[in-house]
């Protein structure tokens, strides 16, 4: 295998690839004893498990017999060993808003909530819907929750009245947990409005507690509402935990459908927390007194697992960034990881593209040099985008661990282990403890070696989703019946002659032109090599000989690029860097690309655009940008 040769980090907890190699081995052959000696060994229990997996992939348990609580493995264990360790960095919008609490702090604000929860009727089993800015609040309300027994369901603060209602609906939470207001990039998002504005249509919510954050004057029910810091100000400074069973649910998070209503996903406490702490106590190598960021939102699984859960339960300092990565300039990332010497970085692809786009005049300005592993996550990453991030980001000395899983795995499945993988940039590389990839045709047959197909998972892992809540059928449906005795990710991946996984996204962005399944990601991947290009998305459309053939949308680093020579210098481009087959049929020019709040794009919403099927474009509440899609209509070749 040719490595591809950067600087060694020295990751404390795995001394190399063989180490690797013999503890994972170990870990899909024996997961029972596996899992539950890393779970004696990295977890707080009241009362340990004997028992490992009860061998039921579609009803998957874990540690069954086990008694523990995930606030007491992130806070209360660390605020009596190092109680003045700092435990969370707030970083606000603004560069001088900026507040660091201790592990000791943290127990005294999490535990007045989570009293102030109490005395208002929350109890073990409610459901919680917390929708809130990216503020210290938000972190504690989801750990008063789970102190309590409390189910949380948190809601992106960017989404619409309408996903709020939906999402407390489905849940049938009784209680809401917001602000007055957010912000975002200098602007104020108006989340009580949305609250009262969802509630008017759902009769489940008894109490809404509201975080006065920016003084603005907000609509008051005073038989509903309550003020947040009036419920904590009288409350004693230490709560209890309550004593869950490791099969105990701890969250629902919903993921968007193409049809039908969201998916509330449900994990548990013992085994999603096992798989929080070690992927993220292997995957990056945490060691004492380094600083971690991850850039997402809380309101997302990423957020969950990499900025709360398994950073507080590994003793970490963990950063909450409430701002965006273009505020004030495209230098604010780079800015925030100088003023606070992070050392471990993790953010999504479409980020680093977007940064690059702006240019590399906006890295000028920082020295970056705290830096030693960088992460991405949420989506296939180019391998150019990878080069350019290890290069200037991380002035080629930094590790990268590119990382494949989704909300409901949990935590991470595929990825290099910093310090112990050689990485290929574009590939997630080698699967986690306990992971067994495979892939798979459309008839279900395991493809071996060097292969392309569906990613499938084969054995159960202990963050798995438990549930889709109140629908456990709906789960069974989705990720079990497509192939027998399998996870089905949904998404296409592709094995090379190292074992190494590169991920091409979802199945339905395989396209299939003449036979040939063409990966959307090594399409776009070959159009942003364009010097003119920032980004690009590629969808099928139908094709009367062809089966399928390709449209992309692009958007270009300077609008007044040449178009024409552009669009031909593209094609040129693909059919270079992959074949003729795979150059796009159309390119449509575009200012920007419908993507969620978390930067996601949403293909559904292309694809429905690029085959003239506008009338049922589905829920675009979601987006950063709804008036996108008008553009893109308009704007159609």
């Amino acid at each position: 295998m040719k490595n591809f040769e950067k600087p060694k980090f020295n990751n404390p907890h795995l001394e190399d690839l063989d180490s690797y190699n013999r503890q994972y081995l170990e870990s899909i052959n024996s997961p029972d004893n596996f899992f539950l000696n890393k779970a004696i060994e990295n977890l707080d229990w009241f009362v340990e498990p004997t028992l490992g997996f009860n061998n039921n992939f579609k009803n998957a348990s874990w540690f069954e017999d086990g008694i523990l609580n995930i606030a007491y493995n992130c806070i209360d264990r660390y605020a009596k060993k190092n109680p003045e360790r700092k435990a969370i960095i707030w970083q606000g919008d603004e560069r001088l808003q900026t507040k660091a609490i201790t592990y000791k702090e943290l127990l005294e604000n999490v535990s007045i909530l989570a009293n102030g929860l109490k005395a208002i009727g929350v109890k073990k089993g409610d459901r919680v819907c917390i929708y809130m800015p990216m503020i210290l609040e938000a972190a504690y309300s989801m750990l008063a929750c789970m102190r309590l027994g409390a189910v949380h369901s948190v809601v992106f603060g960017g989404f619409s009245p309408e996903a709020i209602r939906s999402r407390i609906d489905d849940a049938d939470c009784r209680y809401v947990i917001t602000a007055d207001e957010g912000i975002r990039g200098g602007k104020r998002v108006p989340l009580k409005k949305n609250v009262d504005i969802a509630l008017e249509e759902t009769n489940s919510v008894e109490k809404v507690i509201v975080k006065r954050y920016t003084g603005t004057e907000t609509n008051w029910d005073s038989s509903r509402d309550i003020c947040y810091d009036d419920l904590v100000s009288k409350q004693e400074k230490f709560c209890e935990c309550v004593h869950l069973k490791a099969e105990d649910p701890s969250f629902i998070l919903y993921t968007s459908g193409s049809t039908g209503k969201p998916k509330g996903v449900m994990h548990t406490t013992g085994g999603y927390l096992l798989g929080a702490h070690l992927t993220f106590k292997y995957i990056f190598g945490y060691q004492e007194n380094k600083i971690f960021w991850c850039t997402a939102d809380v309101g997302w699984i990423t957020g969950h697992t990499y900025i709360l859960y398994g950073p507080l339960s590994n003793g970490a300092t963990t950063l909450m960034f409430e701002g965006v990565p273009s505020y004030p300039d495209a230098s604010r990332f780079w800015q925030v990881c100088d003023d606070h010497k992070v050392n471990i970085f993790y953010t999504a692809p479409t980020a680093i593209r977007a940064l690059i786009a702006a240019g590399e005049k906006y890295l000028e300005s920082s020295s970056r040099n705290s830096l030693e592993i960088l992460g991405t996550v949420g989506e296939p990453i180019n391998p150019e985008v990878w080069q350019w991030y290890f290069e200037k980001v991380g002035k080629s000395s930094c590790e990268v661990v590119d990382t494949w899983w989704q909300t409901e795995t949990g935590s991470v499945l595929i990825s290099p282990i910093a310090g112990v993988t050689p990485t290929k940039p574009g590939s997630a590389t080698l699967p986690f403890f306990g992971v067994i990839p495979s892939l798979v045709d459309a008839d279900g047959k395991t493809l071996e070696g060097e292969a392309k197909g569906n990613l499938c998972i084969d054995q159960s892992w202990p963050s798995q989703i438990r549930t889709v809540y109140g629908d456990h059928h709906r789960m069974i449906e989705t990720y079990f019946s497509t192939y027998k005795e399998r996870y089905f990710t949904g998404d296409g991946a592709r094995r090379d002659k190292d074992g190494y996984y590169w991920v091409t996204g979802r199945v339905d962005d395989v396209l299939n032109v003449s036979g040939h399944r063409i990966g959307t990601a090594e399409v776009e991947s070959a159009i942003v090599e364009h010097k003119n290009v920032a980004e690009a998305a590629v969808v099928g459309i139908d094709h009367d000989i062809k089966g399928q053939a390709i449209y992309a949308f692009v958007i270009l680093k300077k609008i007044e690029a040449g178009q024409a020579n552009t669009y031909e210098e593209i094609i040129e481009q693909v059919s270079l860097s992959i074949g003729k087959i795979a150059k796009p049929e159309h390119i449509q020019f575009v200012r920007d690309l419908p993507k969620t709040r978390s930067g996601k794009i949403m293909r559904r919403i292309l694809r429905k655009i690029a085959n003239n099927n506008t009338d049922e474009l589905g829920d675009i509440t979601t987006l950063a940008d709804p008036t996108i899609v008008d553009e893109l209509i308009k704007g159609k070749a």
